[in-house]
């Protein structure tokens, strides 16, 4: 088994997922690569040795540029703020560097097509974590589209809920609320929540191809925790947008960090001519199915444990009947992409299927603002 080194850029939450499911798919993956942990990368030293020295990394450093200019790294994984993806991404292309990149891609279309570009040029192997299409019950989903269990589709509708920005005393910016500031993350929960329900819908139902939106910023100013000063938030709080898909049917998306009760309540629901579908992240091992073909005294919603050895990844686990849970969504996502190592195909969503989700953001902030239908630009062949 050859040996995948892996440099981290990134110690929060998605660097310690990432990091756990590096460690982890070799000890339930058949794979060519055994992924090793090289080295972790962040500005604060002491931070960065704490995180390396907890998930088992071999060293650290405090620079992402003398990070890819390190010959003992294969794949570099960016787990920074949104703003830094590009500049990263491009210079480790140009380093020759696999990529792995935290979604969404980048702060606009127009910093994704130049990341696009240069992964292309270089021809790199790259991906975004889009991570809830590898969560079995959402691929067996997958499975049963491209199957036509669910004939002709006709409505798509999800939401994504939280409630942790309500109060008007969390500031924004720095570590831990980069979120929060405009200029870190380019977007509200539209980037942050509705990328991941928008990379879901596409992939189980095809191109979105116009949409109308409306967001709102409901606590207008945060103290910002770098300067110390107020200032105006730019960021969307809750996105709610209408969509028509290419194949004709319609969408309703939601996302709102303003839900109380709610901490990360992720649902979609598909209907088809045949066949409905529902998926929700807080029972995420099960997938809810009514089919209208059953015999109508017995016709109703099924519910599907998805822990079988013949339901997507679950042979690699455990024996049917036991669960698993969010962090191996990011174990399959690894898994698949060593696996397209192997095979010399790539994994999705690399970059420029990720340049899909991207326009559709950038279509739907800028329906926002003028009120109006919005075509979404398309990605060239």
């Amino acid at each position: 088994m050859k040996k995948l080194n892996v440099g981290m850029i990134g110690y929060g939450f998605m660097g310690r997922a990432h990091s756990n499911a590096f460690r982890k798919v070799s000890n339930f993956f058949d794979l060519g690569y055994k992924p090793v942990l090289k080295a972790a990368c962040a500005r604060d030293e002491a931070k960065i040795k704490t995180f390396a020295d907890k998930w088992g990394y071999e060293s650290i450093e405090t620079d992402w540029r003398k990070l890819l200019e390190r010959k003992d790294i294969d794949v570099v994984d960016i787990c920074a703020p949104n703003n830094l993806h590009k500049e990263i991404a491009i210079a480790a292309s140009k380093a020759g560097k696999m990529i792995l990149c935290e979604k969404p891609l980048a702060m606009n279309g127009v910093e994704g097509e130049a990341m696009v570009k240069e992964v292309e040029k270089s021809k790199i192997p790259n991906m975004v974590w889009y991570n809830y299409r590898r969560v079995p019950a959402v691929t067996l989903a997958k499975q049963l589209i491209n199957e036509g269990k669910l004939g002709k589709i006709f409505h798509f509708r999800a939401k994504f809920l939280q409630d942790w920005t309500i109060s008007a005393d969390l500031p924004q910016g720095g570590t831990g609320l980069w979120r929060l500031d405009i200029n870190a993350a380019g977007s509200g929960v539209t980037g942050d929540l509705l990328a991941h329900c928008i990379d879901t819908a596409i992939w189980l139902n095809g191109p979105i191809v116009k949409v109308t939106a409306m967001t709102e910023t409901f606590i207008k100013e945060r103290k910002h925790t770098l300067t110390g000063k107020v200032e105006p938030v730019g960021i969307d709080d809750a996105c709610a947008f209408l969509a028509r898909f290419a194949n004709g049917s319609l969408a309703t998306f939601e996302s709102t960090r303003y839900a109380r009760g709610h901490k990360a309540e992720y649902t979609f629901e598909i209907n088809g001519e045949n066949a409905s579908i529902f998926w929700d992240l807080h029972d995420l091992h099960r997938m809810e199915y009514f089919e209208h073909r059953d015999e109508g005294r017995l016709r109703g919603w099924r519910s599907i444990h998805v822990t079988d050895g013949d339901h997507p990844y679950m042979d690699k686990w455990w024996v049917p009947g036991l669960q698993i849970g969010y962090e191996h969504s990011f174990v399959h996502h690894v898994a698949d992409f060593i696996d397209g190592l192997d095979k010399n195909k790539p994994a999705m969503p690399d970059f420029k299927e990720a340049l899909v989700t991207q326009y559709i953001c950038d279509a739907v902030l800028k329906s926002a603002k003028t009120g109006d239908w919005e075509d979404v630009k398309q990605v060239k062949p």
